[in-house]
């Protein structure tokens, strides 16, 4: 097969003619779809705040579920459908219908995030806020597949897929979040990732209309196509140059997280220390290392520094901390150690004072048991008294420790040699060779006089 006919039908398989729906057809199919009241005003309502409480609680699923229902593509698709047929009528209806509905959308979801109590902004939400190029690319790929659907007898599925693609209704309600708590920095930028979104849907409708040489609805001079080119030029240029500059900070971060994850890795294990902990911060270019082991020297935290200049790391801040170290855990054992020391120290001191408060309270049954015996040997005594204190005296330099007894006798007393007796035996059975006995002598009871009688 010669080269030539090759390229037909390589063609062929690309052609789109015998495909292609009336073009009559095409225009009521996109002008119905432009309109906004009634049941796709109300569809449009639900959808924005299903969509809201899917980036409320971080459901992708739900967010999902709010794009498919979401009839916004209409009028993204008028606008861009009436550019290249200059359908200026149409244009102006696309545009009215679009502002109400984005207007009725931002208010919605601002109200549902005034009144949620969940003013958190997850990962959902945050994606939405910081546009590139790439979002640029979606957009126009997502709409040139959608235009071509729209224009070919056989639909298919393509419309849901690029509502979910295109994403249009995530950013409107991330606008609404950022209204609703302030944070005007979410608001700007997630109506720059719809205006994306929007204009080159819009400008995708445009190119395919004008390849597919889709009927121009209105007479038109050629100054007036002129300068609607040069207005939708101005449009690309003012559009693409911030998602250019925000694609080049996304590149460059996911460059510093990729040789930021090899030198961290790298420096995982140094010279006694193991990494505990780590954090990489592509936005202020900070990577923070937490190790544990040995305590760190300057000049070694200096040589892991270095080493960020191996991994292609341009003047990162590398914040070095010492988790966990064998001198802390050295100085926990010792400082366990003497409070065991102390503790033991403290017991001993309890048991010598429960000792010497049970010897207090052991003295009152020795006198007792001393009692018993001293009466048994001499019934005369009638009460004994005995307790230990301490003798001071100007001889002594230190106190001396003694048993101190009072024995009660009657008046009739006990001999001398009795008294000698008692003595030693006390001594004895005490144990004690100091021992102070003071006999006390029972005075007779006073006789009391008779009262008088009275005389009769």
């Amino acid at each position: 097969m010669k080269p030539i006919n090759v390229i037909r039908k390589l063609f062929d398989y690309f052609s789109m003619e015998a495909e292609i729906d009336d073009f009559d057809r095409i225009h009521e199919s996109i002008t119905k779809d432009v309109v906004f009241k009634g049941t796709n005003l109300w569809i449009l309502m639900f959808a924005i705040v299903v969509a809201s409480v899917g980036l409320n609680m971080n459901s992708t699923a739900v967010i999902i579920g709010a794009m498919l229902i979401s009839p916004l593509m209409g009028p993204i698709n008028g606008m861009g459908y009436s550019i290249a047929t200059y359908d200026m009528p149409l244009f102006r209806k696309s545009v009215k219908n679009f502002t109400f509905a984005v207007g009725a959308s931002l208010l919605a979801s601002t109200t549902y995030f005034i009144v949620s109590p969940i003013s958190t902004a997850h990962s959902e939400l945050l994606a939405r806020t910081s546009p590139t190029i790439y979002d640029v690319l979606i957009a126009l790929f997502g709409g040139l597949a959608g235009i071509v659907a729209i224009s070919s007898k056989q639909k298919g599925n393509v419309i849901p897929g690029v509502a979910i693609a295109t994403a249009l209704m995530p950013p409107l309600c991330t606008a609404g979040y950022g209204l609703a708590t302030a944070q005007f920095q979410y608001f700007f930028g997630a109506i720059y990732l719809f205006t994306i979104n929007t204009v080159f849907i819009a400008l995708s409708s445009v190119a395919i209309s004008q390849i597919l040489k889709f009927p121009i609805r209105a007479i038109i001079e050629e100054k007036s196509k002129k300068k609607i080119n040069r207005y939708i030029s101005i449009v690309i240029v003012l559009i693409l140059i911030p998602s250019f500059y925000f694609g080049w900070n996304l590149v460059q971060k996911e460059r510093f997280t990729e040789h930021a994850h090899n030198y961290v890795n790298n420096v995982s294990v140094t010279e006694g220390n193991y990494l505990l902990k780590n954090e990489i911060i592509p936005k202020t270019r900070t990577i923070r290392l937490i190790y544990g082991g040995a305590t760190m020297t300057k000049d070694q935290q200096e040589r892991i520094r270095e080493k960020a200049a191996d991994f292609s790391l341009k003047n990162p801040e590398i914040i070095i901390e010492q988790g966990l170290t064998l001198d802390m855990v050295d100085r926990k054992t010792s400082e366990i150690e003497n409070l065991k020391a102390e503790l033991g120290r403290l017991n001993l001191m309890v048991q010598d004072k429960e000792r010497i408060l049970d010897s207090i309270d052991n003295q009152k049954f020795v006198g007792q048991q001393l009692f018993k015996e001293i009466n048994a040997l001499f019934p005369q005594v009638e009460e004994l008294t005995f307790s230990e204190s301490y003798i001071w005296s100007r001889e002594a330099s230190q106190a001396q420790k003694t048993g101190i007894a009072l024995i009660t006798i009657p008046e009739e007393g006990l001999t001398l040699a009795e008294q000698e007796k008692i003595t030693q035996w006390l001594k004895k059975r005490t144990g004690r060779d100091a021992i102070r006995l003071i006999f006390d002598l029972r005075q007779p009871a006073a006789a009391v006089p008779d009262s008088p009688t009275s005389e009769e």
